[in-house]
């Protein structure tokens, strides 16, 4: 079984821009690609697991999205990277679209994407990272068996503290997340 990094999308890889499924819009956190080299080079596969919501809201639809992981997966290629897995919850219970209106368990903070990754992707997710800038990534990770980190970047506006939402390290940007991952993972060997 393989170690996995399963990373938040907005406001973790790319600045949050709400509701967002334009590829020009898209701005790589300052750290990011280096951060994800480095997990790579330490033998972590690289998994995305982001909530959607703005499609169940009809603001954008999955082609639109599909899109924009298009030209995220050409960022990461010319940068000699790849992901091994893209994950999204295109559900919401109060959206405007009703076959997407739905309760469900791949919504962060429950931990559906990452258990079928997990499942689909032949990952372990005790010797796996959940990284994310607010306390569902936390809450998805803790539940899904994974340790975790948040990323204290401001995001985070309502520190609603619960069980499975206590993060293993508070990092400052994806850099010292990553950091941090190896550190700790060099530490138990």
């Amino acid at each position: 079984m393989k170690k996995a990094v399963f990373l938040d999308k907005d406001g973790t890889l790319v600045t949050d821009v709400p509701y967002n499924a334009d590829p020009a819009l898209v701005q790589w956190a300052p750290d990011a690609i280096a951060a994800l080299q480095l997990l790579r080079a330490h033998g972590y596969a690289l998994i995305v697991v982001s909530n959607q919501s703005g499609i169940a809201r009809g603001y954008f639809d999955e082609t639109q999205l599909q899109k924009l992981i298009t030209g995220m997966h050409s960022v990461l290629h010319y940068n000699g990277l790849h992901l091994d897995g893209f994950y999204y919850c295109p559900h919401h219970p109060e959206g405007a679209v009703k076959a997407y209106a739905i309760d469900c368990s791949c919504r962060k903070p429950l931990p559906g994407m990452l258990q079928q990754a997990a499942r689909e992707l032949d990952i372990s997710l005790p010797s796996s990272w959940m990284v994310g800038d607010i306390l569902n990534d936390v809450e998805a990770g803790n539940r899904a068996g994974c340790r975790t980190v948040l990323i204290d970047n401001g995001n985070e506006t309502e520190w609603i503290m619960a069980d499975y939402r206590t993060p293993a390290y508070k990092a400052r940007n994806l850099a010292d997340a990553a950091a941090y991952i190896i550190s700790s993972t060099t530490a138990k060997n």
